[in-house]
């Protein structure tokens, strides 16, 4: 038989008619700072990001609670909490964007005080649902969104590192990788490979710095474009990232360079890429 989630929030004790879904995923969030990446890793700002809304929402967030959801890095729908309602207020003061820079001017908001409640927080990073076909309605109601549970997990936990050869990425999901994954990159030097989504291009670099492929494909979020003269003549890209060939750890940095080389011959990137040397 297939658990649903009303199955949960009915034997949790809850009325379906007053309980809100809400699956959080904000594309305007700046690096680190989307919703999953502040739930996992700054709890006081992701709920402040979740109890500030827009005034337009008003009536179809007025309910007495609110399961909510947060996308993950790989677009499953996790359980993060269910929250009480205790009122809704227009905000008074301008108020901190913690998603992103700037503020939501005074009076421009409405701010919720939500209490999280101790009601099904053992399932908390654990359950996950099928979101299904509203998947852009972010703002569900639960007795008209009956959702299958995919999974209800032992613990939290986040996807197991693929291994270097096999991750595959764009720039834009860096941010919000698992923490394991960042320290599995910053431990590896070696040679890589940009592809752009629109020109198909490609680039192949290499990565000789003390904190390996994290730290250089970190230079190309910040920038653009990391200092490549080809990167530089055109407009910024959101690259997909992967790995040619992991240097070993004797390996001196011109061995990483020589391998570099034999890449760009290999793929031909400096007649039909983005490479320039």
């Amino acid at each position: 038989m297939t658990v649903k989630l009303n199955m949960i929030l009915s034997d949790a004790g809850l009325n379906l008619a007053d309980v809100r879904l809400l699956r959080h995923k904000d594309k305007r969030a700046a690096r680190g700072r989307t919703p999953y990446g502040l739930w996992r890793d700054n709890r006081p700002g992701f709920d402040l990001y979740q109890s500030v809304q827009s005034t337009t929402n008003r009536q179809r967030l007025r309910a007495g609670h609110w399961a909510s959801f947060v996308a993950t890095p790989s677009d499953e729908t996790m359980f993060v909490g269910l929250y009480c309602v205790k009122s809704r207020r227009l905000s008074e003061w301008d108020i901190p964007k913690p998603q992103m820079d700037g503020v939501d001017k005074a009076g421009s908001v409405d701010v919720y005080d939500l209490q999280l409640e101790t009601n099904m927080s053992d399932l908390i990073g654990k359950l996950i649902v099928d979101w299904g076909a509203g998947a852009r309605a972010w703002i569900q109601h639960a007795d008209r969104q009956n959702k299958n549970v995919i999974e209800l997990r032992a613990e939290f936990r986040e996807p197991e590192f693929p291994g270097f050869l096999h991750f595959i990425a764009p720039l834009s999901k860096l941010a919000n990788l698992p923490k394991s994954w960042i320290g599995a990159l910053s431990s590896a030097k070696g040679v890589y490979l940009l592809t752009c989504p629109l020109t198909k291009e490609q680039y192949v670099g290499s990565a000789t710095g003390e904190e390996g492929f994290w730290q250089r494909w970190d230079e190309y979020v910040q920038t653009g474009h990391g200092g490549n003269v080809g990167l530089k003549s055109r407009n910024p890209s959101d690259y997909q990232v992967s790995i040619l060939e992991v240097a070993g750890t004797a390996s001196a940095t011109e061995d990483i360079m020589n391998m570099e080389k034999r890449w760009k011959l290999k793929l031909q990137s400096r007649e039909m890429g983005l490479n320039r040397n």
